[in-house]
């Protein structure tokens, strides 16, 4: 019988699996300061993005479920 893993729970608040096994996640620096933005930037910010290639292994091991 295996070992069940447990799930970092920093990264279980930030960051989701795609039905593809992707990962997303938010964006910074849309919190505060927002005047000196422009409107297309903060849409952009809005949107979520997928972990890089680079980090997606072991993000992947912190979320296991």
């Amino acid at each position: 019988m295996g070992y069940k893993l447990k799930t970092h729970s920093g990264a279980k608040k930030r960051f989701k699996k795609t039905a593809s096994g992707k990962v997303k996640r938010g964006h910074a620096f849309i919190r505060h300061i927002l005047t000196s933005k422009t409107t297309k930037n903060k849409r952009k910010l809005d949107m979520p993005g997928l972990v890089s290639a680079a980090d997606t292994p072991k993000i992947k091991r912190m979320i296991p479920y």
